[in-house]
């Protein structure tokens, strides 16, 4: 819930802003500097949250420390790559991917109850899906919108 919070207020503050100083807006360039806020809030999760985090990672998956602290980093590269023109698609595409990929986890908290803070079993449960996976698939549609699609 608190990404999709600094996903939308950003989207909102960025509105404004470019409203304000542009005198006009731009809808893609607010969803990416929203999607970049986003990247950037949960990527502090995987270096704040370690334990927790690994608790999420799928069991066959092995090196789970340095795949929590990847997964953080590499949240950092696309929020920073989502400013550069040259990469946008290269960027959209990776991120799709990247969302679709981490499901996997979002699902193994939800059927074990696991909170991703603290890698306790006293988490969301099951419930927690019918949020997350749609949540997952707006996020994909986000990037979609402020990345691929050509404007007409």
């Amino acid at each position: 819930m608190k990404p999709l919070i600094v996903l939308l207020g950003t989207f909102i503050i960025s509105i404004t802003v470019l409203k304000l100083v542009r005198n006009t807006i731009d809808y893609r360039l607010a969803g990416r500097i929203a999607m970049a806020a986003m990247l950037t809030f949960t990527a502090i999760g995987h270096f704040v949250f370690i334990d927790g985090m690994k608790a999420i990672i799928p069991d066959f998956l092995p090196l789970k420390t340095e795949m929590v602290y990847a997964t953080g980093i590499l949240e950092l590269v696309f929020a920073v790559a989502l400013f550069y023109p040259n990469y946008s698609v290269l960027t959209g595409w990776a991120l799709i991917i990247f969302f679709i990929a981490i499901l996997p986890a979002n699902i193994k908290a939800a059927m074990h109850h696991i909170n991703y803070q603290t890698g306790a079993t006293n988490g969301h449960g099951l419930t927690y899906l019918w949020f997350r996976v749609p949540l997952q698939a707006f996020f994909i549609a986000w990037v979609y919108l402020s990345t691929l699609k050509q404007v007409q």
